[in-house]
């Protein structure tokens, strides 16, 4: 029974920097930067250079997003051309087909 009662209180001292060492690790893992122990305090502060970083991920991904954005209206223009050609009559295909050739 003592050897529980003793448990018990380094238990509870030891979470807090048990808990900061894996945020810390999977910060890292992730690829953000770690936090001292006084970063906590100071949290709704900017950091140095954090805005200039944010506002350069922001960009990319914004760059990012519209290029994808105009290959998905690109794709979804070729499936608009595919599905009308799989679904209308194949004389009407081929008579298309030799009106260009015709050109």
């Amino acid at each position: 029974m003592s050897d529980l009662a003793l448990l018990i209180p380094i238990t509870a001292i030891a979470i807090g920097p048990v808990s900061w060492i894996a945020n810390n690790w999977l910060r890292a893992k992730h690829g953000y930067a770690p936090l001292d122990y006084r970063s906590r305090r100071r949290r709704g502060n900017a950091q140095d250079g954090g805005d200039l970083e944010a506002e350069r991920k922001i960009m990319l991904l914004t760059n990012e997003n519209d290029k994808l954005t105009g290959q998905v209206g690109r794709l979804e223009e070729r499936i608009a051309v595919l599905e009308r050609i799989a679904t209308d009559p194949a004389e009407r295909t081929a008579r298309e087909i030799e009106a260009l050739r015709d050109k």
